[in-house]
């Protein structure tokens, strides 16, 4: 017999099952927490895992404004944005940027972390952050996760 007794299964926009998680950011080290929420973003926790889909989960981030850094990144970081006219290159530290818009440093690493592609772009939409712990998503009742517990 030379057909195969299996075959392999492809997840499609049809057949993804996409749910809602909520991720406590506070006490976590930023770089770890952004690869755990690009890991869930991107579905590569699930078995039904597919490279060129979007069957990754929702996530929620919330107590942005506690996130941990360690090191020295608190003053030496830098972020840089482009105003978009000539010579509007502006940069940032951390510090700074956490004491105005903690939730965009979590954005900036996840977006890292996700392909450069209109996939990440697709991806990065399924993200939502908060920086006090209340959030707006309480409609779609996510189910909180521990990430300590995620490998």
């Amino acid at each position: 017999m030379d057909t195969l007794s299996y075959k392999t299964k492809s997840a499609n926009a049809a057949t993804v099952d996409k749910q809602w998680v909520l991720v406590d950011a506070e006490g976590q080290i930023l770089g770890r927490l952004a690869s755990k929420v690009a890991t869930i973003l991107r579905g590569k926790n699930k078995p039904s895992f597919t490279p060129h889909v979007d069957c990754g989960d929702n996530v929620v981030v919330i107590n942005a404004s506690k996130v941990a850094l360690t090191g020295s990144k608190a003053t030496d970081k830098k972020y840089l944005r482009h105003t978009g006219y000539p010579g509007g290159q502006r940069e940032t530290t951390t510090k700074e940027l956490f004491e105005s818009h903690p939730e965009r440093i979590i954005e900036n690493a996840v977006k890292g972390m996700l392909p450069k592609n209109k996939l990440g772009a697709e991806l990065f939409r399924n993200l939502r952050v908060y920086a006090g712990d209340t959030h707006d998503q309480e409609a779609q009742k996510p189910v909180q996760i521990n990430l300590n517990d995620l490998k």
